[in-house]
């Protein structure tokens, strides 16, 4: 089995060119890549293998934040002489369907490929993000509560009697409350991962660990 590996850190911390470098660098010595578009959809897929009781950096899976969806068909060619021993997965949101699979179809993988397509190919489509996925199958009780142990239920409360967001519902709200810092978001996509029934993790996550 492939010695673990620590995953490369995003394009938004260095140049894009040194990330894909070390994507492939590090992907040469593994089984399986994982490609997700940001730092919050790195911890929930983590998150939620520790809480199967799986160790992906020992199984030889590596999880790779690509900086943004747009680059995705960049890391996709880099990583083409690779394909042929590597199982090849990932996330992504519903309005970057587009984006994916223009990738996967500039790297080979299908002409024309719509979402039952890339989740044929181990890429799985959220709706409308993973926070809302989330969101929707923690439930807002149980997401406030999360909010409370973190202790920002009284900044949540403030941010619901704002003008913009009062007449909106409560599940769209915690989606822009959580999304309003991006270290936020990362420690909530972790946290609501924790919460969340292991019966009814959302699809699209549950089936991209199953992939790999």
């Amino acid at each position: 089995m492939a010695e673990p590996l620590r995953a490369p850190r995003g394009p938004g911390v260095g140049s894009l060119a040194a990330a894909l470098d070390a994507a492939a660098d590090a992907a040469a010595a593994q089984q399986a890549l994982v490609l997700v578009e940001g730092p919050s959809d790195k911890a929930a897929v983590e998150t939620l293998a520790r809480r199967r009781g799986r160790d992906l950096a020992a199984e030889g899976v590596l999880v790779v934040d690509t900086g943004g969806v747009t680059n995705i068909g960049h890391f996709l060619d880099r990583l083409a002489p690779l394909a042929h021993r590597l199982t090849l997965a990932g996330l992504c949101d519903e309005a970057e369907v587009r984006f994916v699979a223009g990738g996967l179809e500039r790297a080979g993988y299908g002409r024309d490929l719509d979402r039952h397509d890339l989740a044929d190919l181990g890429f799985f489509v959220c709706v409308t993000d993973l926070e809302d996925e989330l969101i929707r199958a923690v439930g807002v009780r149980e997401v406030e509560r999360v909010v409370e142990e973190q202790r920002e239920l009284g900044s949540l409360r403030v941010f619901q009697n704002q003008v913009a967001q009062r007449d909106r519902r409560p599940e769209a709200q915690l989606h822009r409350f959580l999304g309003t810092r991006s270290m936020r978001k990362i420690r909530y996509a972790a946290l609501l991962v924790e919460a969340v029934d292991l019966e009814r993790v959302p699809r699209p996550l549950a089936d991209l660990l199953d992939r790999v």
